[in-house]
């Protein structure tokens, strides 16, 4: 009977210690928190954002770092397959907007209870409380870890195989402090730079303090890149819409997060929010000139009450450069049609990202280039395996990542068990 070590009891780790449990190994959890799965507990807003029920094969079209390296994984162990494990195990599920799959329940705690359920009846040892120390290897292959808790200091114990499941860098309160990459690193992998990402933007600009609490549905942003020799914007990197928030720093919401994926700390963009994305110029400019003959006689700050949200038209009118006590019938053609694409494209400028204890996962991790796609096995050592958000793939916001640590950790767990 083989005997595998899990470090990790998130999604990755209990995912792989059914896995590699059902292939009839003796297995062994450690977890440094109290409790399982402290990240998912807090995904979905709470609610636990499970998977995304579309197409498989569209499913690659949100990974944004090494698609072709979850082939295997992902289709070896699909959103089918995990949405019929929770069914299967009485933790019935729904879909909702956007394909994303939730508890019916809304919450997170049944999604975790579900799967240690599960790992329990799998006989799996399961130690809270634990820090693994380090993980060694010797001639080529993973022979032992060494570990600390309250009952026992310093214990070292052999195993022929090491699952690594211990998450990034993102919401380090709930134990995800890259141990992982720490690991890698000491058996001789090379780990990408880890970054935050499905993360909030801090915008220069001092009016989107102003309109702090203030959601925005249905809105558009596009973001390009800036050549730094010409100063001028290159193709957009990303052109999408949905929902946004304001807030005391900057921007956050469902879109601002997606857009976040696509961010390189080391390059410089523009960022646009079109209000109005659902009508272009001239269409907008229609609008605008049925509103302006409509109050006439009006001024100019009191006929935006039909385009914005009362909390946006001071910042509007201040961005328009227009007199706000200027009647509607003194403003140019040329204002107008000035005032329309600034509706259309209302430029901010972006100063960095907020950090690892508001990013929802982690961009970077262990060099896919070092790690077997079809096993999850480590190239570099034989008996060391990795699983989740360790590793460097990530994807957009919407189950899919959670899915990457279900499909990597149900490869994982079944192949140390061969």
């Amino acid at each position: 009977m083989k005997k595998i070590a899990i470090i990790g009891c998130g999604a990755a780790g209990m995912m792989a210690a059914l896995s590699a449990a059902s292939g009839g190994s003796s297995v062994t959890i450690f977890e440094k928190n109290e409790k399982p799965g402290k990240k998912i507990y807090i995904t979905g807003k709470g609610r636990c954002n499970v998977t995304n029920a579309c197409a498989v094969e569209d499913y690659f079209n949100f990974v944004h770092r090494n698609a072709r390296f979850l082939y295997s994984a992902v289709y070896g162990f699909d959103n089918s397959a995990v949405m019929d494990f929770f069914e299967n195990n009485n933790c019935h599920l729904k879909i909702e907007r956007g394909e994303r799959v939730f508890p019916v329940s809304d919450h997170s705690s049944d999604i975790i209870r579900t799967l240690f359920d599960a790992v329990k009846r799998a006989k799996v040892q399961v130690l809270f409380s634990t820090t693994v120390l380090s993980v060694e290897a010797s001639g080529g292959h993973v022979s032992a870890v060494t570990y600390s808790s309250f009952d026992d200091p310093i214990t070292r114990e052999e195993f022929d195989s090491v699952i690594v499941c211990t998450g990034g860098m993102s919401y380090p309160s709930t134990g995800s402090t890259g141990d992982g990459y720490r690991f890698a690193r000491e058996l001789g992998h090379s780990v990408v730079t880890p970054s935050p990402s499905l993360v909030p933007f801090e915008i220069k600009e001092s009016w989107c303090k102003d309109l702090q609490g203030l959601s925005l549905k249905n809105v558009g942003l596009k973001m390009f890149t800036i050549d730094s020799r010409t100063a001028k914007k290159r193709k957009p990197v990303y052109d999408g819409f949905g929902e946004m928030l304001f807030t005391h720093f900057g921007i956050s919401g469902p879109l601002v997060l997606t857009v976040s994926c696509y961010y390189d700390k080391e390059k410089q963009y523009e960022l646009f929010l079109d209000l109005k994305p659902a009508l272009n110029e001239e269409q907008l400019d229609k609008r605008v000139l049925r509103d302006f003959e409509e109050g006439l006689n009006k001024s100019f700050k009191n006929i935006l009450g039909g385009l914005f949200p009362s909390k946006m038209i001071p910042v509007m009118i201040k961005l328009s450069g227009i007199d706000p006590e200027k009647k509607v019938n003194e403003i140019t053609k040329e204002e107008r049609i000035a005032f329309v694409k600034l509706i259309k494209s209302v430029p901010m400028t972006i100063t960095g990202t907020r950090g690892f204890n508001e990013a929802i996962i982690t961009k970077g991790g262990v060099n896919v280039k070092e790690i077997n796609p079809s096993t999850m096995e480590s190239k570099l050592v034989s008996g060391l395996y990795f699983a989740g958000e360790v590793i460097d793939v990530d994807t957009e916001t919407g189950g899919f990542n959670l899915q990457v640590a279900w499909s990597t950790g149900h490869l994982a767990g079944e192949s140390a068990a061969m």
